[in-house]
């Protein structure tokens, strides 16, 4: 056996060897407040997942939030998912966007100031750059799956932060830009999907270079593993996960928390940063990874 299958043989034995631990979901979300109170956000990829729990997480922190997703009907019935028993009233919206159709951005985020006037709001002052899919590995990755999930994750964050940096700088208004990363960028690239989130590290320094004399903070926030949809389908209610470093997947209630103080006052000193909350993936291993070819 040569010196590497050792060292792959070894790995897969101590990954098999960790004691498999059930997970009880608990959700820690935090209790409201004002954090973000009159502060008016766009979240990108809203209707599930990271972003579903983000527009949650900032409705009860004060603000207005006008969510996206590439299927009208999907959209409204989120929104009055979000908006239950009507607790959130004209602080929850809605407009159709995909997110590989640059061309559509401006009458897109137009239609979200719009929106936002007709519930007597000043601006939107948050962006989120969450809209992301997985997919294109190098081992049999087809050219369309490349570009797909290319303009999906990083084309689509790349024009809308153009848009609205440049909406943020010409109207003097001191906002955010979080974008959200992913342990994947700081994993060897092997897929469209992790090279994706690189360019989204690295968009991340740049636009907070390039956006910080204006007031404007950009930063990041890189889940890990994260028991949503796009990962474990339907059944979301086992976490566990052997491979990664704390036995199990991060919960999305736990990546909002973390994007409410990003955005808040709380975090105006963190600039061109990646919060990483990836339970040690990507950091301390990359073996919960397949880098089969």
């Amino acid at each position: 056996m040569s010196f590497k299958s050792k060292i792959k043989s070894a790995i897969k034995f101590t990954l098999n060897s960790i004691p498999a631990k059930k997970f009880k979901i608990q959700i820690v979300n935090l209790a409201p407040n004002e954090l973000l109170k009159d502060r008016t956000a766009f979240i990108t990829g809203g209707t599930s997942g990271i972003g579903y729990c983000i527009a949650q997480a900032f409705l009860r922190s004060g603000a207005t939030v006008i969510i996206t997703g590439r299927d009208n009907v999907k959209v409204q019935q989120t929104c009055d998912r979000l908006n239950e028993d009507h607790v959130y009233d004209n602080r929850v919206f809605g407009v159709a966007m995909d997110n590989t159709s640059v061309s559509s951005f401006k009458n897109c985020f137009e239609q979200a100031l719009n929106l936002v006037k007709s519930a007597k709001r000043d601006c939107i002052d948050i962006l989120v750059n969450n809209a992301g899919i997985l997919g294109a590995n190098i081992s049999n990755a087809q050219e369309k799956d490349f570009d797909k999930v290319i303009n999906t994750n990083l084309k689509g964050a790349f024009f809308l932060s153009q848009l609205v940096g440049r909406y943020m700088k010409d109207n003097h208004v001191e906002g955010n830009i979080l974008n959200i990363a992913s342990s994947s960028a700081l994993r060897p690239a092997i897929s469209a999907y992790t090279l994706s989130k690189w360019g989204i590290r690295g968009l991340t320094l740049g636009l907070a270079k390039a956006l910080s004399p204006y007031g404007i903070t950009v930063n990041g926030l890189a889940p890990g593993p994260t028991a949503t949809p796009m990962l474990l389908g339907d059944d979301t209610e086992n976490i566990t996960n052997n491979g990664n470093p704390i036995g199990r997947y991060a919960l999305p209630e736990e990546i909002a928390n973390m994007a409410v103080i990003l955005t808040s006052t709380m975090g105006k000193t963190i600039v061109g940063d990646i919060v990483y909350m990836t339970g040690g993936a990507g950091l301390i291993t990359y073996e919960d990874m397949d880098y089969s070819f």
